[in-house]
């Protein structure tokens, strides 16, 4: 089995003037997702693109662990921009660019299951802090109780929450969905304040600018 999915992840949000988006599609879909893909640790890859939340574009790669950063193979393709990497790179045209660095620590360890799974149709992501006096509790409630809870609805295939290596804020929370309406629904609804406890944890999130959003798949290797 190839794995598709290791404890990493590398996250590149950005907008980009409307008269540059042409081409910068182009560079990703024809070039720089392919040359980040044959990098050794890199498992996955696709664009995704805001229905909700923002920034607009979203590059999201699975690594066997975030260490894959900063291995020979990583640093060298870093230090060696192609020229249309040059011109067209988000850290170069975009608007808002914000690229972070995450490692898994929900669930603790990966399954063959979810290891073997494909990059999602659609994901919902929260960004966030809490005050580091309840981030123990934060943590407890988040894992056995929010999240499980969620992965109930109909349409969640699982979610998954990170803590961030590089970048900010802190945490990071991505629900993989079939279809970008799962929490529009009643059920996911339902499920938001199923346990009395949820209501108080969740007026400690500090949201970055744009969270939560949702995102559906635009392209994919």
């Amino acid at each position: 089995m190839t794995a598709k999915k290791g404890t990493g992840l590398l996250m590149v949000w950005a907008d980009v003037p409307a008269d540059k988006e042409a081409d910068f599609t182009r560079w990703y879909n024809e070039e720089h997702l392919a040359e980040r893909l044959a990098i050794p640790g890199f498992l996955g890859g696709a664009r995704y693109e805001a229905v909700k939340g923002a920034p607009k574009h979203l590059a999201c790669y699975e690594l066997e662990s975030a260490a894959v950063l900063e291995s020979a193979a990583y640093k060298d393709a870093q230090a060696h921009p192609t020229a249309w990497t040059k011109r067209c790179s988000p850290e170069v045209i975009g608007t808002t660019y914000i690229r972070n660095v995450y490692t898994l620590i929900h669930p603790r360890t990966v399954t063959p299951a979810v290891a073997a799974s494909p990059m999602a149709p659609a994901l919902q992501m929260g960004r966030m802090d809490v005050p580091p006096e309840i981030d123990d509790e934060f943590n407890d409630w988040y894992n056995t109780i929010y999240v499980p809870n969620y992965e109930k609805v109909p349409g969640v295939i699982r979610g998954r929450r990170y803590r961030a290596v590089t970048g900010a804020p802190t945490y990071l929370t991505l629900y993989e969905f079939e279809h970008p309406k799962v929490s529009e629904s009643a059920a996911w609804a339902t499920q938001r304040d199923a346990a009395p406890v949820s209501a108080r944890m969740r007026s400690h999130m500090r949201h970055a600018p744009g969270s939560p959003g949702v995102y559906v798949k635009t392209f994919q290797l």
